[in-house]
């Protein structure tokens, strides 16, 4: 079940081979409409330490620190063994 939470921006680590996929386009896309509508959907993110490592919403989350925000609402995924 996915817990939705609160995050600072600043514990939200980006792995660097999903870094390599950023759009700045895109990212300025949803920040225009984030301005309108504000967050719609929630990133996912893992918990790993003290932070967390993004999982899924890389240019939401991009969108965010570019219209200076310091918190993003996150699903807390937690990894299932298999």
């Amino acid at each position: 079940m996915l817990e939705k939470r609160s995050i600072a921006l600043t514990d939200i680590r980006v792995p660097a081979k999903r870094a390599r996929t950023l759009d700045a386009a895109k990212v300025q896309q949803i920040a225009e409409d984030m301005i309108d509508n504000g967050q719609t959907t929630p990133i996912r993110v893992r918990s790993e330490g003290a932070g967390f490592i993004l999982v899924e919403g890389l240019h939401r989350l991009e969108a965010l620190r570019a219209l200076g925000e310091s918190s993003v609402t996150a699903y807390l995924v937690h990894a299932r063994l298999h």
